[in-house]
């Protein structure tokens, strides 16, 4: 319905118009007052409007505009009046996957690497930084009990989280009753896997059913959300023992949350990054046996870069996102974050696959075989970051970025040279703005936002209204940009397995959280300050095994994972 404008609108004719199109009387009436309060649109108004969209207007131009925009105001207004959750997704879906690519089909089965006899330790406690294999056979072999070790984990979830600040509820109850029922089961020969029985912890914005899900903020402090997220289900399935809701940054940014900061346990001084700020923390902590995190734009990467863990964020499509919090439905992820890439290829297998909730995950089989050569995969680096001038970067990163090179060619790797399109890919970050400010569009319209911590202009509340002012055409003309780089990438691994890159710096992040490629992080040195610094292995899509299996070789050659944070050991 074309109208001329509100100014020039009595308000009964305009409720009788809005009325006769099915819009309920309360609903105009209220889509009025808020239209009124704001005063009409008239083409001085648009002149200004034009200066954010970017474009140019005559004077007769802004004229003709005056009642079309009226009429989008209120059909905006009209879809505000419609309640929406933020687990619904909008009805445009994105896949990694071009015209033509072809994924794994054919399940081979998993190979994990052999475990040597292993004994229980006097002091139950020298578990705390074990990989899952080891903890594994002495669930299986019934040296230990899961009840122990999910003791164990609590006591020194409750004796560190001070120093930490990575806990916002502990699941005792739970934890105690999964860890009888794992028992039981063992002692009746029901072994049900690898991850039977071992305590494990999950980032506040997956849903836990009788806990709350706060996703870090303290407008969601007290939020219960009645279903368990469909990792928590599969890992229940698995005989895991869920520990403890760990911390997360405000609405999944950052290591600030309402409780606090989460801190890094190699310097409880700085922050421990983020958003996956508890998970990375905890895990690098010996807190944890592993832990689920999430990425949207380095949320895994960055805080186990900070805390040295080893993260997997896996192919876009890979694992659903069911029961999670969703900050923008193109680009987030769930992955494990672990000690060692062995841990992670455990979890991964635990969790991928669709489950008939998320419409984004293929079933496409995870193959993982930690028996096979190394020296077959076809390994590309960038040799532009890793050749910067050290003094333009952290200079003892970059002696590390370095030395990882060499211990890949080391292992028998032939390294290829590559190098990332030449695309505008940081001005592709609107699309995270733009699916940020729809995900959380009520918070911001209403007065929730002014409870979030961050008040400044790297805050939410102040992302998300920038957000709003990207347009739908410019919004459809990023992922148009997007495409352009999905292909460019496709042409970059054609013919390799994967490839080097230092973790942060660069477009290399940002990059391929867009296109949905895997990442695997892991550290690759220590300051001298001993800190950690870490590097990241790339792969193709829906290849996660082989970056993983690379990943797990150049591990178990520098042994760079095995530190432990000197207040925790």
């Amino acid at each position: 319905m074309a109208y001329e404008g509100l100014g020039r609108l009595d308000r009964r004719v305009f409720i009788a118009r809005m009325t006769a199109l099915g819009v309920a009387s309360a609903v105009a009436e209220r889509v009025w007052a808020e239209a009124a309060a704001r005063g009409p649109v008239t083409p001085a108004v648009l002149a200004e409007a034009a200066k954010l969209a970017r474009v140019d207007l005559s004077e007769d131009e802004r004229a003709l505009m005056v009642a079309g925009v009226e009429e989008v105001g209120t059909r905006i207004e009209q879809l505000r009046s419609v309640p929406l959750a933020n687990a619904l997704a909008p009805a445009l879906r994105f896949s990694p996957l071009l015209p033509g690519m072809t994924v794994p089909s054919k399940h081979r089965g998993l190979k994990f690497s052999r475990v040597e006899a292993v004994t229980r330790p006097t002091d139950l406690e020298q578990l705390a930084f074990a990989p899952i294999p080891l903890l594994a056979e002495l669930l299986r072999t019934r040296q230990v009990r899961s009840i122990e070790l999910t003791e164990m984990y609590l006591d020194r979830l409750r004796r560190f989280d001070p120093l930490l600040g990575c806990v916002v509820t502990l699941c005792e109850r739970r934890a105690l009753e999964q860890a009888r029922r794992a028992d039981d089961a063992i002692a009746a020969g029901r072994y049900r896997g690898p991850l039977h029985g071992i305590p494990w912890g999950a980032k506040d914005l997956l849903s836990v059913k009788g806990y709350p899900t706060t996703w870090g903020a303290a407008p969601f402090a007290r939020q219960v959300i009645d279903e368990d997220a469909t990792v928590v289900r599969r890992l229940d399935e698995a005989g895991a023992v869920l520990v403890a809701k760990l911390t997360l940054g405000e609405l999944a940014t950052g290591d600030l949350w309402f409780g606090g900061q989460t801190c890094n346990p190699w310097d409880p001084r700085e922050g421990s990054s983020g958003s996956s700020a508890g998970p990375a923390a905890a895990v690098a902590a010996g807190l944890v046996g592993f832990a689920i995190g999430s990425e949207t734009r380095g949320s895994i990467l960055s805080p186990c870069t900070r805390c040295g863990a080893t993260g997997l964020r896996p192919t876009f499509g890979l694992v659903s996102r069911h029961g999670a919090m969703a900050l923008a439905w193109s680009m987030d992820k769930l992955g494990p974050i672990c000690r060692a890439v062995e841990d992670c290829a455990l979890v991964l297998a635990a969790v991928a696959g669709p489950d008939g909730r998320d419409e984004t995950v293929l079933d496409v089989p995870f193959a993982w075989d930690a028996t096979r050569d190394v020296r077959a995969l076809r390994v590309g680096y960038l040799r532009s970051a890793f050749d910067r001038d050290p003094d333009a970067v952290d200079p003892e990163r970059w002696v590390h970025d370095r030395s990882t090179l060499e211990a890949v060619r080391e292992l028998g790797v032939e390294l290829v040279p590559v190098e990332l399109p030449d695309l505008p890919v940081d001005a592709l970050s609107l699309i995270l703005h733009a699916e940020a400010a729809a995900a959380f569009d009520e918070l911001s319209r209403g007065s929730g936002d002014d409870r979030l911590m961050r008040q400044d202009a790297n805050g939410w509340p102040t992302r998300l209204r920038v957000g709003r002012t990207v347009s739908a055409v410019d919004y459809l003309q990023a992922n148009r940009v997007r495409r352009l780089a999905m292909q460019e990438m496709a042409r970059l691994l054609h013919g390799l397995d994967a490839y080097l890159s230092p973790t942060l710096g660069g477009n290399n992040l940002l990059l391929t959280n867009l296109t949905g490629h895997p990442a695997v992080v892991l550290p690759n040195g220590f300051r001298r300050n001993g800190t950690p610094t870490s590097v990241t292995f790339i792969g193709n899509l829906f290849h996660d095994a082989e970056a993983m299996l690379l990943a797990k070789a150049y591990q178990d050659a520098t042994g760079f994972h095995l530190r432990r944070p000197p207040r925790f050991a």
